[in-house]
């Protein structure tokens, strides 16, 4: 990841001389640091600054957009009924004879996915495309006579239906002989990455894990992340790289990023040693954690979950799909604190996603579409006891939160970070869910904030958050009130908010009725 100096930050044209001191430094300029180096002996008000500031590339931000992907865990396992194989699977047994990738697409699609991510070569080594370099793959199995390619299939159906579509590429490959002979193995794994990226894009992902084994010569094998991540540049300019400079994994597989999970972290080490060593912390981002050497990287968490226990198709889990009421918990607490989803189904034998995979996901969807189908809070009036009166006709007004346009936003003065904003509806409302995003083109900077409606003449809470970033869900008991406020109580610089949204989440059983 390139480290650009912070740089002082430029003030949109058209803004009156009176407000370009109190405006400047919340405003945009052309290129924001996705990185910045920090000094001995730097102040704590200097590396929070600076953390404020920090901002996502334009990768980074497109996959944050995309907010639900699709993962598919596919292979020899598939037809093993094992979760991780040991690289002796014999290909003959890989035979999906009503394989429709089309199938896999239009599921996902449906539930509202915009990348499809594939298990090119999981731990055991066999390949999904018919690699040159080495004889364990679909080339040598009677699917398709040897003449299949899983990869092609489903790169072809994600373009078809206008879904990006990424790869899995396990480093980990226990089939391999040269695994564990560090060089060579290392030369052989690029050599397979180079031919996903450039005979199946554009690919917009590229899932690394970090599973190491003993080679077939007893040896581990020393994986040159530098490297990998060069040929992803070099092959790939749009993809972001998980387990990489661009996206961390939120630490586990249980689909819940954490209550205050932040965007902007502090290295002291390379990028694997930190995933290898530090991801799992519960604290990634607070002002303590940002306290010491390093650098501070814009690194935003993807958290992966499998809709069934296991990741690769098993029948005897054809009961154990997650409930819809188990995946909407998982969407609260994954898209909604600050993280992007990555739903893995897994394909059975045939080729097809299961009926009931498929069912679970048609039905999860109708649900969040009943939910966020009516916004009680667009176009209400909105008001700002921290705003100056001269910056109500300005793109940064109080009213850009409810104007349902994500590329306006409000913000307070410069040297303002505690704020209140009033949501006036103009009618009574009932609502239960409430979303908020920050402008995190220009950082991710709000820590403490809290929900208040309107009772009989006084304020009272009724939600409470820490980090918003791109996307903040709060759910709670239906409240009915005409007026909203939102108080931030404490920002690392000026706050901004792009939206805020008021919902009625209907019971799942009445949504399902009729289905």
């Amino acid at each position: 990841m390139t480290v650009h100096p912070l740089g002082v930050m430029a003030c949109r044209v058209g803004v009156s001389a009176l407000l370009l001191t109190v405006l400047c430094s919340c405003l945009p300029e052309q290129q924001m640091p996705t990185a910045t180096q920090l000094n001995p002996g730097e102040t704590a008000h200097s590396i929070i600054t600076k953390a404020a500031r920090i901002t996502p590339s334009p990768r980074q931000m497109a996959w944050q957009q995309r907010e639900l992907i699709g993962f598919i865990h596919f292979g020899i396992n598939s037809f093993t009924d094992k979760e991780w194989g040991d690289g002796k699977e014999d290909p003959a047994i890989f035979n999906p004879t009503e394989l429709d990738c089309n199938q896999w697409v239009q599921v996902c699609k449906d539930a509202g996915m915009e990348l499809v991510m594939l298990t090119a070569k999981h731990h055991d080594g066999f390949c999904l495309w018919p690699s040159r370099y080495t004889e364990h793959s679909v080339k040598n199995s009677p699917w398709k006579n040897g003449k299949g390619d899983v990869v092609r299939e489903l790169s072809d159906a994600c373009r078809k239906a206008g879904l990006k579509f990424g790869v899995y590429l396990s480093p980990w490959d226990r089939h391999e002989p040269t695994y564990g002979d560090s060089p060579a193995y290392n030369q052989y794994f690029i050599n397979q990455l180079k031919e996903l990226l450039t005979k199946y894009g554009p690919i917009h992902e590229v899932w690394f894990d970090g599973a190491c084994g003993e080679g077939p010569n007893g040896k581990r094998q020393v994986y040159d992340w530098p490297a990998y991540y060069e040929v992803v540049r070099r092959y790939a300019p749009d993809a972001v790289i998980f387990n990489g400079p661009d996206v961390r994994w939120v630490g586990n597989e249980a689909g819940y990023a954490r209550e205050t999970e932040w965007s902007v972290l502090r290295l002291e080490k390379t990028f694997d040693e930190f995933m290898l060593q530090d991801v799992t912390r519960p604290d990634l981002g607070s002002r303590t954690a940002l306290m010491g050497p390093g650098r501070l990287v814009w690194l935003p968490a993807e958290t992966d979950v499998s809709i069934r226990p296991g990741w690769f198709y098993h029948a005897a889990e054809d009961d154990k799909v997650k409930s819809v009421d188990q995946l909407l918990d998982i969407y609260y607490s994954s898209v909604g604190r600050n993280s992007v989803l990555l739903l893995n189904i897994p394909p059975d034998r045939r080729g097809l996603i299961h009926e009931n995979d498929a069912r679970r996901l048609r039905e999860f969807r109708k649900v969040l579409d009943a939910t966020f189908a009516n916004n009680f809070a667009a176009d209400a009036e909105a008001r700002c006891s921290s705003c100056r009166r001269d910056t109500r006709e300005l793109i940064h007004a109080p009213a850009r939160v409810v104007d349902g346009d994500p590329e306006t936003y409000w913000t307070t003065e410069e040297g303002t970070t505690l704020a209140i904003l009033e949501i006036d509806m103009q009618a009574q409302q009932t609502f239960n869910v409430a979303s908020l995003s920050e402008y995190i083109k220009v950082g991710q900077r709000i820590e403490d904030f809290s929900l208040e409606a309107w009772f009989d003449g006084d304020w009272r809470q009724f939600a409470r958050g820490t980090t918003v970033g791109y996307k903040r869900l709060l759910r709670f008991d239906p409240i009915t009130t005409r007026k909203v406020r939102i108080k931030i109580m404490q920002s690392r610089v000026c706050p901004t908010l792009s939206e805020f949204g008021l919902y009625f989440a209907p019971p799942v059983e009445t949504v399902l009725h009729d289905m």
